[in-house]
C-alpha cells in the first residue's frame, strides 16, 4: 500500500461520510467521489442499490460511467476515485475500462467480508463458446 497524502484522507473520509449517507438512506453503505489531478472534487455518488431496485448501483460503478461520458482520456488517467470499500469485481472493470488513473479506498475486501459477511453466491452454469463462425461475423465486418 501507498503512503496517503493528506489530501487523500481528507478525500477518503468524504467517501465514507457518502456512505453513512447511503446507509441513513436504506442502501448499503458505500460512498465514493471523483478527484482531478489538482484535487477538485468532480462528482460523488452512493450507493442506491435499494433505493433505485437497480443492483448495479454501485457507487463506483455510477462514477466510472460519468468518467468514460464526461472526462477525455488525458484526464482521466490522471484523476483519482476515494471509495468507502475497495471495489467490488464488477465496479474495478468498469473503473478499468473508464481509464481512471487512480483509486483510494478504505476498507478492503476482506475487511468488509469481516464486517459483513455477504450470503454464499448463486451458482450460475455456463455454455460456451458457441457458434463461432456465426457469432465472429460482426467483429470482422468492423
Amino acid at each position: 500500500m501507498s503512503v496517503l497524502t493528506e489530501t487523500d484522507e481528507r478525500h477518503l473520509r468524504r467517501a465514507i461520510e457518502l456512505a453513512a449517507v447511503a446507509g441513513e438512506a436504506g442502501d448499503g453503505p458505500f460512498g465514493s467521489l471523483l478527484v482531478d489531478a489538482e484535487g477538485r472534487v468532480l462528482a460523488e455518488e452512493v450507493n442506491t442499490e435499494r433505493t433505485d431496485d437497480d443492483i448495479s448501483a454501485h457507487p463506483e460503478l455510477k462514477l466510472a460511467r460519468w468518467a468514460a461520458r464526461e472526462l477525455g482520456a488525458e484526464a482521466a488517467a490522471v484523476a483519482t476515485m476515494y471509495t468507502s470499500c475497495q471495489p467490488c469485481g464488477m465496479c474495478a472493470t468498469a473503473i478499468e475500462r473508464s481509464g481512471l488513473g487512480r483509486v483510494v479506498y478504505a476498507l478492503s475486501t476482506e475487511q468488509l467480508a469481516a464486517l459483513r459477511p455477504a450470503p454464499a453466491p448463486t451458482p450460475v452454469a455456463y455454455a460456451g463458446p458457441a457458434l463461432l463462425a456465426e457469432a465472429r461475423v460482426p467483429f470482422e465486418a468492423g
